[in-house]
Formats: C-alpha cells, sequence, structure tokens
C-alpha cells in the first residue's frame, strides 16, 4: 500500500505547485553546501531536503578521529549552526527514505507516501560502507564506520584492554586504527592487497604509512586474506585468514571501501557506471536532475578520465557547484582532486593524480617527517603528496593548476623556496 499512496498525493498535489521547486536528496556534505548555496545565491523558491539520516548536514571526516575518540561532541561535525539551518526556510525531511524518481510527472516518491514536485533535483546520496558476505559474517558484529551512530557504537569498543582487527589498508581503516591505538587498544590491520591504500597512492607513501602504523605498534599484515569469521569459545570473535590461521579479538571492523548509493538513478534511468555519471554542470542525463558528492562520477581532466572522488573537498565543490548549476548559472566543475588524512597527529595532503609514468622528485627528508613527493610529466608537475608539508604542498597546487614548468633540481632544493618557483 506504501508504494500506492504518493500517486493518489501526486494527483492532489499536482495542481498546485509553487513556482518554483529544488528539492535535494541526502544531508550530508553535499547536500547542505548546495542548500546552503541556493540560498545564498538569491533562490526564493520551495526548497526540500529529504535524508535518510536524522541528523541535519554534517561532514563525516571528523567521525574516524576527533568523534569516534570521544575528543568533540557529534554536533560538532554540523556544517551550520541550528539558527542558520533554520534560515535556510527549508523543509527537511529527516529520516525517510526514497521510494523513487517519477522523471515523467517530475515527482520524488517518498515512503512515507509523501509525494514531492520538483523543477530541479539534486542527488546527494552519498554512499554507505561496504560489507562483506563471507562465512561467519552472521556470527560476529561486524562494525563499519559511516554514520554518526556508527561511531557512537564503535567508540566504546576501541579503548585501552581491547583488541581490535580492521579488515582493510585503506584510508578508513587506517584512521579507525590510528585512533583505537592512541585510546590504548591492541590492533591488528589486515590487508588483502600487497600495500596499504594501494588504490590511491604511490609505493612510496604506501612504504611511509606502513613505517608509521608500525611505530605505534599496530600490526599490519600485508598480503592477508580475510575467509571468513567465527565466534570462538570465550566469546571473543574470530578472523579467519586464507591461510588458516585466526586472529581472535573483542572487536572487528570493516574499512573496505564505499559503494555509492546510485540505485535511485538507476531506478530512474539515469546513466550510471560506478555511481551517477555527470558532465561539468553536475547534470546527469535527465537536465533537471544533477548529482554531487561521493556518488557523482564526473570527467576530470587532470586525470585524464572520469572520477568519482571520496573527498570532504569534492563534497563541499561539486554541491556548491550543482546548486549553481540547478539555478542557471555558468558552471564548469572539473576540479584538482585534492585529498588529506590525518593519522596519530600526522597530516598527509595529495593533489592531483600521480601514475607510475611520472617521475618523482623527492623534497625533504622522509626521515624528519615532513617531505614532499612531486610527479612530473616532462617538467610539468601533475601531483604532488606529503605528510606534515601543507605550506609546501599550497604552492605545490599552484604549479599543477599552472602547468608551469619547473627545474627539478630548484624543486628538490630545500634551500629554494617553493614561493619562487
Amino acid at each position: 500500500m506504501i508504494a500506492e499512496r504518493p500517486e493518489v498525493e501526486a494527483a492532489a498535489c499536482a495542481d498546485d505547485r509553487p513556482s518554483q521547486t529544488i528539492v535535494v536528496i541526502g544531508t550530508g556534505q553535499a547536500g547542505g553546501w548546495a542548500a546552503q548555496t541556493l540560498r545564498s545565491e538569491g533562490f526564493t523558491g520551495r526548497l526540500v531536503l529529504v535524508g535518510e539520516e536524522a541528523h541535519p548536514p554534517h561532514e563525516r571526516p571528523p567521525l574516524s578521529k576527533a568523534v569516534l575518540s570521544g575528543a568533540a561532541l557529534p554536533e560538532t561535525t554540523r556544517l551550520m549552526k541550528p539558527e542558520a539551518f533554520d534560515a535556510l526556510g527549508a523543509q527537511w525531511r529527516p529520516n525517510v527514505q526514497v521510494l523513487r524518481i517519477d522523471r515523467a510527472a517530475k515527482l520524488v516518491m517518498l515512503f512515507n507516501g509523501e509525494a514531492l514536485p520538483y523543477d530541479k533535483l539534486i542527488l546527494c546520496t552519498g554512499g554507505r560502507a561496504r560489507r562483506l558476505a563471507l562465512p561467519g559474517s552472521d556470527q560476529v558484529q561486524l562494525n563499519t564506520l559511516r554514520t554518526i551512530e556508527d561511531a557512537q557504537a564503535l567508540a566504546p569498543a576501541l579503548t585501552s584492554g581491547r583488541s581490535v582487527v580492521v579488515v582493510g589498508g585503506g584510508w578508513i581503516g587506517l584512521e579507525v586504527a590510528a585512533t583505537a591505538r592512541q585510546q590504548g587498544a591492541d590492533v591488528v590491520v589486515v590487508e588483502t592487497q600487497s600495500r596499504l591504500c594501494e588504490r590511491t597512492v604511490p609505493a612510496e607513501i604506501s612504504e611511509y604509512l606502513l613505517e608509521l602504523h608500525r611505530a605505534q605498534g599496530t600490526r599490519v599484515m600485508l598480503g592477508a586474506g580475510v575467509q571468513g569469521f567465527s565466534r570462538a569459545a570465550d566469546g571473543r570473535s574470530e578472523v579467519l585468514l586464507a591461510d588458516g590461521s585466526a586472529l581472535s579479538c573483542d572487536t572487528i571492523v570493516l574499512g573496505i571501501g564505499l559503494v555509492p548509493n546510485d540505485e535511485l538513478a538507476r531506478e530512474a534511468g539515469l546513466a550510471c557506471e560506478g555511481g551517477v555519471l555527470v558532465d561539468a554542470q553536475c547534470r546527469t542525463s535527465d537536465p533537471d536532475i544533477l548529482a554531487a558528492g561521493d556518488v557523482a562520477v564526473t570527467p576530470n581532466p587532470w586525470a585524464g578520465r572520469r572520477l568519482r572522488l571520496e573527498s570532504w573537498q569534492n563534497a563541499q565543490e561539486q554541491g556548491i557547484a550543482a546548486a549553481r548549476s540547478a539555478l542557471g548559472h555558468a558552471v564548469d566543475y572539473q576540479p584538482l582532486p585534492w585529498f588529506w588524512s590525518d593519522q596519530y597527529g600526522m597530516n598527509l595532503q595529495i593533489y592531483g593524480v600521480p601514475t607510475p609514468a611520472h617521475r618523482v622528485v623527492q623534497r625533504g627528508d622522509k626521515a624528519s617527517g615532513s617531505f614532499v613527493l612531486f610527479y612530473l610529466a616532462g617538467d610539468v608537475v601533475q601531483a604532488a603528496i606529503g605528510p606534515n608539508a601543507a605550506r609546501d604542498l599550497r604552492f605545490a597546487r599552484r604549479l599543477i593548476e599552472q602547468r608551469k614548468p619547473v627545474d627539478a633540481e630548484r624543486l628538490a632544493d630545500l634551500g629554494t623556496p617553493m614561493s619562487k618557483l
């Protein structure tokens, strides 16, 4: 009956539509910035925000660090103060799932029976933590970290005297591992690939991260496949490895990536390929529907291919771009990828997309804990990565964006200020 109710309400409201309505599905960072931008750019029509979570627009990076450790309350992740959120004049639908999108009638059907008409629709549906369907998955608790509730549930398990196995040596897995170690827990990281963060960083940075975590007392197992889980006789959880061994622990955390929430778009007939395909104006294959954030797959000239960027920067900037595009402003969103991670007080930043074909130039000593690796095609910087080198990386970003030729020897020379390059 739920599926039929929107059809009835749709007929009732179809002739009573406001002059202009924009609906934003998803109230994470991309959705929140889209809403703010619509108002700041002068949109005075009806604005509706629909979110599956109970929380107003918020950002997620602190969830694996300050919120998980208890150093910050969940409320600190909000994008705006309550009075600023109220000032948007948006109609907020928290804890509500979208049933489907009726593109022909331009209606968003909700599971609660409501039908929302739209003139423009912005999809900021993000993604969900990837799960593992392995033998024994139903015998133990497999924790993930994506939502505020996830962080609140996991935090008590990451304390002194507790043992934690983190399955996945990517960014979220390493950040959770770092937080757990800093809270005093014993931590093992299990990674199936031959190095950490293999999908996103070159080998030099993988090795740096490995040394960092091992120096903090974390056991890191590389090339270790997981074949299942079990409940031990003493009630503890076990992670069963492909070599026949088992890791006994109090808590298991899965940090194995993100699944884009593109099901609504697919069911609506929008073009999707590992996420919702959009152009440089953030438009999907339906010009009245836009997408932004973790769910959007965007052409990126810096990478030479389409990318789905899972980053704080992209969620914010693409949310802004999608809102401006929805209002008819000129938009050309082709961002230089930027990513950062905080672990054990170390801040690692990445600009651009390094590849094995690039020539590597190092600036600074790795042993110092602050250095930058530049990735060049010819004499042009294409990407830069480094820990604890925020100032140099800001200049590196300018070099990449300007596509300005540089002298490799001067680039490596600490005696030559980056500003001179």
